[in-house]
């Protein structure tokens, strides 16, 4: 067993546990993967359990392909019987097998999210509700909230009458599911959550197949989640959950940190293992993050320390303006990668997507490559989604979103009130729009014919065939192939990622035994929530804090560290808010291996307005002595930093406003007061000055204090003081 050789004693500990539920706090950068991959290595190599007896459970393919490939090279044996995938990709196996006892048909297909809108709005229409009262999104996230609460529609609370209408419509929409025989997201975890609840002989064969459960992530799990974990593992069987409560980021997507400690009482955990050593940065950027996150309240505990030296303090940078602050960045970008540091190995993080516009102007302006990380990914795109709709459409007729996005594409003249008339019919009939439209002539007939020729042509025919017959006789290559004008470059991207389709239908061919139209539609599906491998020419990346969780980088800008922009002001309306945001700095701090770049700005240009900032509160819990400020403090901020940092400019006299919204004096010119000048108030406390109106003794100033909001003070009685 070599594979344990290279193990710190923390890790060495986890993966060598008895069987028994352990829960591993594994902080950025100490090596989770090593230690799950060799976990399943040494139960298997020691004969504790064969691979038949493990289920692994991931958040992404692209982590469940890593470690399998990892286990491939540590282990001689073959490991295809074990099981390992995303919880939605393990669920979907099973309620595959077990179809019948789930009330499915074999062939169900998966809606991803933009489908399943697409159905909602389609059931609203039919139900007569009101969208802009009952808007399709809310709706969505209401019926998808509350199947990862583990509850049906009947079994949700509604106390009022707006919130009976939107139970009536998830009891609809699941309604509408069934019949046609397709599944959204969380469907698939609830569908297989109450099949393993109420089938106790299925419940029992897998709790006796899985004696051994692994879970990476495990802060990123939501209820139903651990629900479904629970059940599997019954009163016997070993789960090991390895996570980071310190990382627990996507509240708004349903995760629930609480379950670690859940974990630790309803599992009676004995072994709480922290691995604190981390192979990534250099000290004085782990010394930031741990001081950082300690103020977090709730926290399991751990303190991440590196065997490397301390590195550079943390460099941190003031601008007067966005764009200045962009043109900063893309200075140090531009001399690093002169220096020899590959574009590729920075990364530009931010809260917002909105800050990105003013980075990429400079960019470009720049003539520096980029990359927005987790941009449009490849079935998500329409081209893919309508060649996905026609395969969807001859795999399972019944399929009635499929239908509805290429009845009318290519363009075949079947208009909006034929299709409604179709619709109307199939709700009468209590049908699908297939049935229905069998039943016409004319157009929608022709429409039909093709349907039908197109599946009994690609029946006994390889998938990429299969895909490649689909693309030329639907009409989608002639369609794109017939584009002119500025439209043409952008068809003929849309016919490049056609025939990438077909690449990948061949690629999924080699790579799995089911290699049927429905296994690789359910790939897609799956798939479609994840992004794709980025290109090889050396760009720098720009993406949002949330997208960087898992990645690291030799340099790391976190830009706009501004109060109300990061932390973000909705955090302060929220439980726990301030302490989400927090952790989602950690994330940003522990992505860099090397240097780290700290910036905010004194204005900000957001939805048309120019905002005055605050620095961020998460800047001032840092240490003074791991901060080197590589600017002279635009303005005297000493409260809001450190009494070290000292300005070497002075309150500037009347403001010029032109170019924010007309040509304005302000103030008279012996004032000490100006906008973005930093303030302090004996009631409201800290703030900022964003607007002044008046002169001499009518002289008023409006301010933005960090906890009291923006009010008008006149300062004849105001007691103001100058920061």
């Amino acid at each position: 067993m070599d594979f344990l050789s290279g193990l710190n004693p923390e890790q060495r500990a986890a993966v060598t546990l008895p069987e028994q539920s352990a829960l591993i706090l594994a902080g950025a950068g100490s090596g989770k993967t090593r230690v799950l991959t060799t976990r399943i290595a040494w139960l298997i190599s020691t004969g504790q359990v064969s691979p038949h007896g493990i289920l692994a459970v991931t958040f992404t393919n692209k982590a469940a392909k890593e470690m399998l490939s990892r286990l491939s090279a540590m282990l001689p044996i073959n490991i295809r019987g074990l099981w390992m995938g995303t919880f939605h990709g393990l669920c979907n196996r099973m309620l595959r097998t077990h179809h019948r006892e789930a009330m499915l048909p074999q062939t169900f297909q998966i809606l991803d999210s933009a489908d399943q809108l697409a159905s909602i709005k389609r059931l609203m229409k039919v139900l007569n509700v009101d969208d802009e009262k009952y808007p399709p999104r809310e709706i969505q996230n209401f019926i998808s909230g509350n199947k990862e609460q583990g509850l049906r529609a009947h079994e949700v609370e509604a106390f009022d009458p707006y919130t009976r209408r939107r139970v009536e419509i998830f009891a609809a929409y699941d309604e509408q599911c069934q019949r046609e025989g397709v599944v959204d997201f969380s469907e698939l975890l609830l569908r297989c959550y109450e099949l393993m609840a109420r089938n106790q002989p299925l419940r029992e064969h897998y709790q006796a197949r899985f004696r051994h459960i692994l879970v990476d992530e495990f802060q990123d799990t939501n209820r139903l989640q651990y629900q479904w974990l629970k059940l599997l593992a019954g009163q016997h069987n070993a789960l090991f959950a390895v996570g980071d409560d310190d990382q627990s980021i996507y509240a708004f997507r349903g995760a629930n940190v609480g379950n670690m400690q859940e974990l630790t009482r309803d599992f009676h955990v004995q072994n709480i293992i922290k691995l604190e050593q981390n192979y990534r940065s250099h000290g004085n950027i782990l010394d930031a993050a741990n001081t950082l996150i300690k103020n977090n309240r709730s926290r399991l505990g751990k303190n991440l320390w590196t065997s490397e030296n301390k590195g550079e303090p943390l460099r941190v940078y003031e601008a007067p303006t966005d764009a200045e602050e962009a043109r900063f960045i893309v200075d140090e970008v531009r001399q690093l990668n002169r220096e020899g540091i590959h574009l590729t190995e920075m990364a530009v993080l931010y809260r917002s997507n909105a800050q990105s516009r003013v980075i990429e102007h400079a960019l470009v302006s720049a003539g520096v490559a980029y990359r927005v990380y987790g941009g449009l990914r490849f079935f998500e795109r329409q081209e893919i989604k309508h060649a996905l709709a026609y395969l969807r459409l001859i795999q399972n007729p019944d399929d009635d979103n499929a239908l509805l996005r290429i009845i009318n594409f290519p363009t075949r003249g079947i208009g909006a009130r034929t299709i409604e008339q179709l619709q109307e019919a199939a709700r009468t009939q209590n049908v699908s729009l297939w049935q229905v439209a069998k039943q016409s002539s004319g157009k929608v007939a022709t429409f039909v014919t093709l349907i039908e020729v197109m599946a009994n042509a690609t029946r006994e025919l390889p998938l990429p065939e299969v895909i490649d017959h689909i693309i030329l006789h639907s009409g989608l290559l002639i369609h794109y192939q017939n584009e002119t004008g500025i439209k043409q470059r952008e068809a003929q991207e849309r016919l490049e990622n056609l025939n990438e389709l077909i690449n990948a239908a061949t690629l999924f061919v080699h790579e799995n035994e089911d290699d049927s139209l429905t296994s690789f539609l359910t790939h897609a599906a799956l798939e479609s929530g994840e992004s794709q491998a980025e290109a090889n020419a050396d760009a720098l990346h720009l993406m949002t804090v949330h997208s960087s969780k898992g990645l690291e980088f030799h340099t790391v800008f976190i830009g706009g560290l501004e109060e109300g922009l990061f932390p973000h002001h909705n955090s302060r309306m929220a439980d726990a808010g301030v302490d989400e945001e927090r952790r989602l700095m950690y994330v940003a701090i522990t992505r860099a291996r090397r240097r780290l770049y700290l910036t905010f700005t004194q204005s900000r240009m957001l939805h048309g307005q120019v905002n005055y900032n605050l620095m961020s509160s998460f800047l001032r819990e840092l240490p003074e002595e791991l901060l080197n400020w590589i600017t002279p403090r635009i303005t005297a901020r000493n409260s809001f930093g450190s009494s070290g940092y000292s300005s070497s400019l002075t309150p500037t006299s009347p403001i010029n406003m032109k170019g924010l919204g007309g040509e304005k004096r302000i103030g008279t010119e012996n004032s000490p007061w100006h906008i973005s000048q930093a303030v302090h108030h004996a009631k409201f406390g800290e703030g900022v000055i964003v607007n002044i109106e008046g002169s001499d003794s009518d002289l008023r100033v409006q301010v933005k204090f960090r906890t009291a909001g923006t009010k008008w003070l006149a300062l004849e009685y105001a007691k103001l003081t100058p920061l």
